[in-house]
């Protein structure tokens, strides 16, 4: 491009939104996961009028989403190159990284000598040790976890090792640095994507888990888009999870949220301030709280919250600006087990002076998203991806 269209984007993950298996999904034990479709199948149809008229019901068969004759957005959705399926390989690749090697998983738990050794770096023992939901854990261990003091370890399908205590006992500082030390520990061959630490609070049989939930990835071992627009003078704000999934690396400023609803207000104050480069979003609540839990009500009326702050938000846009809607994975709450499923995940792009109504197909990558912010704001070509800026873009 001779001249440069595009001065900002906005990118927003819905974090566990997935629209249907991927073909090697039967590998990951999720043949026949499609996330949107189940939710919408669950609550008799999602009313998402602004969603709609974007586009989102060229995107795959979802009930109460028609096919709108004129979308305003451009459309497709995007495959997983990576060996995976969780938060950190997701945005990774979102951001033109692609994992080759699959992070290490432990469905028996982790080896005897690295709980060992954590034990001895945090001075306390440990409980549990094994696959489990959050919730289920923490109900069933949490009132030895009071008693002794000893922390909860677990794991899930997901390469993690998670930390779960509660803050009148082990306050939320401390269990922090109870995870850098797993973070320390966790090297390879035994170097998980994620350390998460899982506070809780409340009494025995009432037992809740807290805001304050702290994810501690691995440093990407690359540049990625982040990078590049930070070396180019870029402002690339992360609103949500974004700091922790990247370890800091490539923003110039990180905004935590805990909820959808404060990553919502987070952006629509962001978009009055921030002017040029990269807003990167995570809304988190469709994964950790819905598809976990496997509540298809919360999770669908999490996507009409969603949908409802829609036009305030489209309203806020400028004209150099490029708006790009997307997934990491899939969670289906529908389908047996608590983890991600592998799934495609959906693309809307769209901008004022932009396209409108392109099928831009499906994408082999979902670097292809990243790569086409970098065409956007002109920076250097990230090693994966297939830009589609050229379909967005008028004359």
């Amino acid at each position: 491009m001779s001249e440069r269209t595009i001065q900002r984007v906005l990118l927003i993950v819905l974090d566990g939104l997935g629209v249907g298996a991927l073909p090697d999904a039967q590998a990951y034990g999720d043949l026949g996961s499609n996330t949107l479709a189940h939710v919408a199948e669950a609550v008799g149809g999602l009313q998402l009028p602004n969603l709609q008229r974007l586009g989102f019901g060229h995107i795959g068969e979802f009930a109460g989403l028609a096919r709108v004759s004129e979308p305003d957005a451009c459309f497709g959705k995007m495959a997983e190159l990576s060996k995976g399926k969780d938060t950190t390989v997701g945005h990774w690749e979102l951001a033109g990284l692609v994992t080759e090697r699959p992070f290490p998983t432990y469905p028996n738990g982790f080896p005897a000598e690295l709980i060992g050794a954590f034990e001895k770096a945090i001075g306390r023992k440990t409980l549990g040790n094994r696959p489990a939901s959050g919730t289920a854990i923490i109900a069933e261990l949490g009132d030895e976890h009071v008693r002794s003091g000893a922390p909860i370890v677990y794991t899930s399908a997901d390469s993690v090792f998670q930390l779960a205590a509660h803050e009148d006992v082990v306050p939320v500082e401390e269990l922090y640095t109870m995870c850098r030390e797993a973070r320390r520990l966790l090297r390879p061959p035994h170097q998980v994507a994620r350390v998460i630490a899982r506070p809780f609070s409340g009494e025995p049989g009432r037992f809740v888990r807290t805001p304050n939930r702290r994810d501690f990835s691995l440093e990407p071992p690359s540049p990625t888009l982040l990078d590049l627009l930070k070396t180019a003078g870029y402002p690339v704000v992360g609103i949500g999870k974004i700091e922790d999934i990247f370890r800091g690396r490539g923003l110039t400023r990180a905004i935590h949220a805990a909820t959808n609803r404060e990553g919502m207000l987070e952006t629509s104050r962001v978009l009055e301030t921030v002017p040029r480069g990269l807003i990167f979003v995570n809304l988190v609540e469709f994964d950790m709280l819905y598809g976990h839990r496997k509540d298809a009500q919360g999770y669908a009326q999490a996507l009409t919250d969603f949908d409802h702050w829609l036009p305030g938000m489209l309203g806020a846009l400028r004209q150099g600006d490029l708006f790009c809607l997307t997934g990491d994975h899939g969670n289906d709450p529908l389908m047996p087990g608590t983890d991600h499923s592998r799934e495609y995940v959906p693309l809307l792009a769209y901008g004022p002076r932009l396209a409108r109504g392109v099928n831009l197909g499906v994408r082999e990558s979902l670097a292809d998203l990243g790569q086409t912010v970098a065409d956007a704001l002109q920076v250097k070509r990230l090693p994966w991806g297939e830009s589609f800026l050229d379909s967005l873009t008028l004359g």
